[in-house]
């Protein structure tokens, strides 16, 4: 069971090269598990027992479930994760001549992310160019599936800091080399041929590096797993599993995939955007409800907030609290702030552990030591527009923000199974 779920998650992860496709995975999920598509710009017609999703600007996507008639006004029940992770965009008019020998792209980092491993292992594009049809602008996915890029390091010979806390220049030390001089203004030509379109039909893109390595299980017992993308895809897609298990008879059942959480959340398809909200009023007002029983609803809802969490390092173990010490393989991690940048507090853990015990699924504790500060989630940015019960959690994980992180084989699968529970 454990080790199917990993793999499972990893064939997913391999389709998801950027949150655009991580959005178009689930989209083809959803359709395939009857899930009807509604549109932003359309009236909506939905029905009790009904299940339905939305997309916004190809990254986000809101599920839901709607109930039988009778429990209209038992609230909300959500599950949110983001579909980004750190990489490198790629920017306007990309390419680089070096002494008429080399061509380099141009570059900017996406996210808080560690550099060093981005060094020295194959990478490619992918993302998304828009077009223009029928008087239209369309948005199609691109993904130039080989090895196409890679960032060489400088040998130490000519670096003796390389190994002494080096400070990379992400304008000089981050740039990929893409070719040598023949492959000059040929980028775009490569791009255009991935989408099956004419490079001249390009009016606009949103183009990733991401890495190409393959993620695996590995260790003395096959206990770990490491790829590209665990955060925040093995929550995405745990969730998503779990929602479809669940039953979703007697409340709103919601799964949430937010874009741009590792920048700040702040556009409109991030969890500080309305999208969330304004999904749920639109289901309200197409069911007849008014806004006092929205109001309601919401007073009545819970939501889960599922982002990656960190791990007691084997190397760093010292980095972690004295007593709130997750492992990889040893449950799922609720995490905790004085400071509220993540939302837990007494009444939200206390109902996602009794969710666990009804699920047998172990958890376990996270807060950062008192003398460093952590990272804030997507659970209190999305309270600001949408205010209900909320608990941050995730699955415990090492080198976060590396491009190819580890993980525990066990846990993506104790999260399908708090998800199933929760919507059950």
């Amino acid at each position: 069971m454990y080790l199917d779920a990993a793999k499972e998650l990893l064939e997913f992860i391999e389709k998801s090269p950027t949150c655009f496709h991580a959005v178009e995975t689930m989209r083809n999920i959803l359709i395939k598990n009857g899930f009807i598509e509604l549109y932003e710009n359309e009236k909506w017609q939905i029905i009790c027992g009904g299940n339905y999703f939305v997309c916004r600007n190809d990254s986000s996507l809101i599920a839901f479930s709607v109930p039988d008639s009778k429990h209209l006004l038992n609230g909300f029940r959500i599950i949110a994760s983001h579909s980004d992770s750190p990489s490198f965009k790629i920017k306007e008019n990309p390419e680089i001549i070096v002494e008429n020998k080399y061509t380099k792209l141009n570059v900017e980092r996406y996210g808080g992310m560690l550099c060093a491993p981005w060094f020295d292992r194959p990478l490619s594009v992918a993302g998304r160019i828009i077009i223009k049809k029928n008087g239209n602008f369309q948005s199609k996915l691109v993904n130039i599936d080989r090895d196409l890029l890679m960032i060489p390091n400088l040998a130490i010979h000519m670096n003796r800091d390389a190994n002494s806390g080096y400070s990379y220049n992400a304008q000089k030390d981050l740039l990929p080399l893409y070719g040598d001089i023949s492959a000059k203004d040929t980028f775009f030509h490569q791009v255009a041929k991935a989408a099956c379109v004419e490079e001249t039909e390009i009016l606009g893109h949103d183009l990733f590096l991401y890495n190409r390595q393959k993620g695996s299980v590995w260790g003395a017992s096959n206990e770990f797993i490491s790829s590209g993308r665990l955060d925040d895809l093995q929550c995405a897609y745990a969730s998503l599993r779990g929602f479809l298990n669940g039953n979703k008879t007697d409340y709103f059942a919601l799964h949430c995939v937010f874009d741009n959480e590792e920048v700040g959340s702040q556009t409109k398809q991030g969890a500080a955007s309305t999208f969330l909200y304004d999904i749920l009023t639109r289901i309200c007002s197409a069911l007849e409800m008014t806004s006092e029983d929205y109001l309601i609803s919401l007073a009545k809802s819970f939501m889960i907030s599922a982002d990656n969490a960190h791990a007691v390092h084997p190397n760093y173990a010292e980095k972690t609290d004295p007593v709130n010490r997750p492992y990889l393989n040893e449950g799922i991690v609720i995490k905790y702030n004085a400071n509220q940048k993540y939302c837990t507090d007494g009444i939200s853990a206390a109902m996602f552990k009794d969710i666990c015990h009804a699920a047998d699924v172990p958890y376990q504790t996270f807060t950062n030591r008192s003398d460093m500060p952590g990272g804030s989630t997507l659970g209190n940015i999305s309270n600001t527009q949408v205010a209900l019960n909320t608990v941050d959690i995730g699955l415990p994980q090492l080198a976060m923000h590396s491009p190819y992180e580890t993980a525990g084989v066990k846990d993506t699968e104790y999260l399908v199974k708090a998800a199933t529970e929760f919507f059950r």
